[in-house]
């Protein structure tokens, strides 16, 4: 993989890109918090060059630009179609994790055309989040509602990144000896000037993300594209039909829980990952992406 710079009004987007063809099929690969694109690292080299590979920072992350706004899914969907743009790309696989599986959900919404497949991984919609009411949601996500708080957030973490990041990849996994190794690039890209901050807003956000998934729903409008929901067994979402929830937001979906797996599926499992993702998109017969 190859990093390059891409302007999407005015803003600049760090990408990571392979070296195939322009003509074959296109995959985005979207991250969550708190990392970047470099997650995908073994994903993206198990995908090889029979299929063009992007992994970009998503809008406040890694060596992105780091706006003051922009952080509701919709904008932050709108950034992903201006990368496809840019690069040629018409349209694409998609597959998002943690904080990128919703801007794709978003994405696949709001540019049905845009999307052969959508692959969400260890997360459901926001809006069933935020309306199913469980306890055991706000015990698993209490970092959600703090991120959400104006300024408190920077705060409490000022001096205190590396301690505070850490807590939640060790929260989170299952297979640490897998990530730990790449914990400490994580923390510095998040040490960068403005890039704490950046990924609170992306939390703070939430308000826009719900009231716009909220009419969606009510309106009864539903993914078009074939998904995939994979979920860590030990993840966030352990012990959750997590593709079943999916089910209430698109129209056809497929999935299951990665056995020995935690939060962070790329890293943790990429070689399940990849194996599912080869025969989604072979079941599913997506059609071919054209680069210009």
């Amino acid at each position: 993989m190859r990093s390059a710079f891409v302007t999407v009004d005015t803003l600049s987007f760090h990408c990571r890109l392979n070296e195939a063809p322009d003509h074959v099929p296109a995959v985005i690969l979207l991250h969550g918090w708190p990392q970047n694109s470099s997650c995908w690292r073994t994903v993206a080299a198990g995908l090889g060059t029979e299929l063009r590979v992007v992994a970009p920072d998503l809008r406040g992350y890694g060596l992105s630009d780091k706006p003051v706004g922009g952080y509701d899914k919709r904008t932050m969907a709108r950034d992903v179609v201006g990368i496809m743009d840019a690069l040629g790309i018409t349209s694409a696989h998609i597959v998002g994790h943690d904080r990128g599986a919703r801007v794709a959900h978003r994405l696949a919404l709001d540019s049905p055309e845009r999307v052969d497949t959508l692959t969400v991984l260890d997360v459901a919609p926001t809006h069933a989040m935020f309306t199913n009411g469980r306890m055991r949601t706000a015990e698993g996500f209490f970092h959600w509602l703090l991120h959400m708080q104006k300024d408190l957030p920077e705060q409490l973490t000022a001096g205190n990144v590396e301690p505070y990041l850490r807590y939640f990849f060790e929260r989170w996994t299952l297979r640490r000896d897998l990530v730990e190794p790449h914990i400490g690039s994580y923390v510095r890209a998040f040490e960068q000037p403005g890039a704490m901050r950046a990924g609170f807003d992306d939390y703070r956000a939430t308000h826009e993300d719900v009231a716009d998934d909220d009419v969606d729903h009510r309106a009864g409008s539903t993914i078009d594209a074939p998904v995939l929901a994979l979920w860590g067994a030990d993840g966030l979402a352990a012990n959750t039909d997590i593709a079943g929830v999916w089910e209430k937001y698109a129209n056809d979906v497929r999935g299951r829980a990665i056995a020995d797996c935690g939060h962070f599926i790329p890293e943790e499992a990429p070689q399940v990952l990849l194996a599912e993702l080869h025969d989604f998109w072979s079941v599913t017969g997506s059609a071919q992406v054209t680069g210009t």
